[in-house]
């Protein structure tokens, strides 16, 4: 047997998994994380059948912690396009992955002027092109672990692009070392490993009824049932 013919089958099988990764780098990412979030977390998700198998839709989310984006990222059936800040996204070390997954850089135009503008071009043709949008309309972490009110971004999203607008809860990363509880995010050791966190997806909005008071009552409801799970594990 030649040396090509013993390694002939390996080295076919690498160049198919690099052709893979280079025409699919988001699907590859998508699953690494969904990988190591369920090393880090015993997670709970339910609901996400309601992220349309095709076509353009937004996903809001409550945002607690630094690692909301990989949760939901994770538990998605589709590639995310996320909105962040642009000084994290500019980020030194996690720039080039930022790119690779498209998330969309957002800063307000008193830092940057035109900045939302763009942000917002960026969100319009990501839709128009068929994908799917996460952002958080809090606009920040929660200081104290409830919803704050959403801002009107998600309003100007849907004034460009009348889209279904999926709901979604996230409990248990309150108290995590990527929250803002007992001081600043990142700033603690984290004090649980394989903690409960639980993420449930609603039923989509059609745009026409995706007033801000509506989704933001439908992602309490859904927190607060994710909350009830949560709680019966630390009860147990």
């Amino acid at each position: 047997m030649t040396p090509l013919t013993t390694w002939g089958a390996p080295l076919l099988a690498l160049a198919a998994l690099l052709w893979w990764i280079a025409r699919s780098p988001r699907t590859l990412i998508r699953r690494m994380v969904f990988m190591t979030v369920h090393l880090m977390y015993r997670m709970r998700f339910q609901g996400r059948r309601h992220i349309p198998a095709h076509g353009p839709a937004l996903v809001v989310c409550n945002h607690v912690g630094f690692v909301d984006a990989l949760v939901i990222g994770g538990a998605s059936p589709r590639p995310l396009r996320f909105m962040m800040d642009r000084p994290i996204y500019e980020s030194r070390w996690l720039n080039w992955l930022f790119r690779l997954v498209g998330a969309i850089p957002v800063d307000s135009d008193r830092r940057d002027p035109g900045g939302l503008r763009r942000a917002l071009d960026q969100v319009s043709q990501a839709l128009r092109d068929g994908e799917v949008v996460m952002l958080f309309p809090e606009g920040r972490l929660t200081p104290n672990g409830d919803i704050q009110p959403f801002r009107r971004g998600l309003e100007l999203i849907l004034a460009r692009d009348a889209v279904p607008v999926v709901p979604a809860g996230l409990a248990g990363l309150w108290g995590s070392w990527t929250s803002h509880c007992g001081g600043p995010a990142l700033s603690k050791w984290p004090r649980r490993f394989r903690a409960r966190v639980a993420l449930y997806f609603g039923e989509p909005v059609p745009p026409e009824e995706a007033e801000l008071d509506r989704l933001e009552a439908r992602v309490r409801a859904l927190k607060a049932e994710a909350d009830a799970w949560v709680e019966s594990g630390r009860r147990a």
